[in-house]
């Protein structure tokens, strides 16, 4: 899907977040884990975010939702629908026009029943009728709601965070890590879901490490490095040995990946 003329749904702009820390008892100091990420995400468009553990990814999310802690010290601007997007207005729209899809299955309650689980925030007089539906509509079969998470499967449990987090009216989904570990079938079903979820109009923010995944849904990717956006590409850059890439980094991320070049070198520089 091109962006050009699609309305743009979000807007991250010279996004700083640092925490602050007391040591050595009464000592304050500040880290800055990011230092200057921006990216947009349009109507109907999957963007992927991809980078290291601990290049930010999970935070530009929680900055986005505005579920940072409180020793949080952000600054730069986020601009979703055309307006500014404060603390009040992330309250507001958390949960109904922006969704978070978490990365671990562990958010679910596992000594409640899924099919409870689905209905919590649903009016009661609906609620039993409208988890049906998202069962429904995320493959889950009715004999599955009285099932308590340990006795589903990898797959079911992420169809079944989807069903908790991404119901009518949602205009944005952040979806964290979700398809780490799981076997390829249900990795497919997730990653059709999502591009459904585009399809139908909605924005997705897809943070992955599985650069290989994103780019079969993804129409852009934004690589981050050390809390900073290094580059954002087409998909269909990723290809090749990168030459369509624009920067060295990205291209020497991409041949790193078993299916490319298998730089063992890159490898161990980020992993130092």
């Amino acid at each position: 899907m091109s962006h050009i003329n699609k309305t743009t749904l979000l807007q991250v702009e010279k996004l700083s977040i640092g925490f602050s820390q007391y040591f050595k008892g009464t000592q304050k100091r500040t880290i800055q884990p990011i230092v200057d990420l921006h990216v947009d995400i349009h109507e109907g468009e999957i963007v992927a975010i991809v980078g290291a553990s601990g290049s930010g990814k999970s935070l530009l999310a929680h900055a986005v939702l505005g579920i940072l802690p409180g020793n949080a010290i952000c600054s730069g601007s986020i601009i979703y629908r055309g307006e500014e997007l404060t603390e009040e207005r992330k309250c507001q729209l958390r949960g109904k026009e922006i969704s978070f899809i978490p990365q671990s299955v562990n958010y679910l309650d596992p000594l409640m029943a899924v099919g409870k689980q689905v209905q919590i925030g649903l009016e009661k007089n609906q609620a039993l009728q409208r988890q049906r539906a998202l069962f429904q509509r995320y493959g889950l079969q009715k004999r599955d709601e009285k099932l308590f998470p340990y006795e589903l499967s990898g797959g079911m449990l992420r169809r079944v965070l989807f069903a908790t987090s991404v119901r009518d009216g949602v205009r944005l989904v952040i979806a964290d890590e979700p398809t780490p570990g799981i076997h390829p079938k249900a990795l497919s079903e997730i990653l059709k879901q999502l591009k459904t979820f585009a399809e139908h109009g909605a924005g997705v923010m897809l943070i992955t490490h599985d650069i290989m995944s994103a780019l079969q849904i993804a129409d852009r990717v934004a690589v981050i490095r050390d809390g900073q956006t290094v580059e954002i590409s087409d998909a269909s850059a990723f290809k090749g040995r990168g030459e369509q890439l624009q920067t060295d980094y990205t291209r020497r991320l991409w041949r790193a990946l078993p299916q490319n070049d298998f730089d063992l070198e890159f490898q161990m520089k980020e992993g130092e």
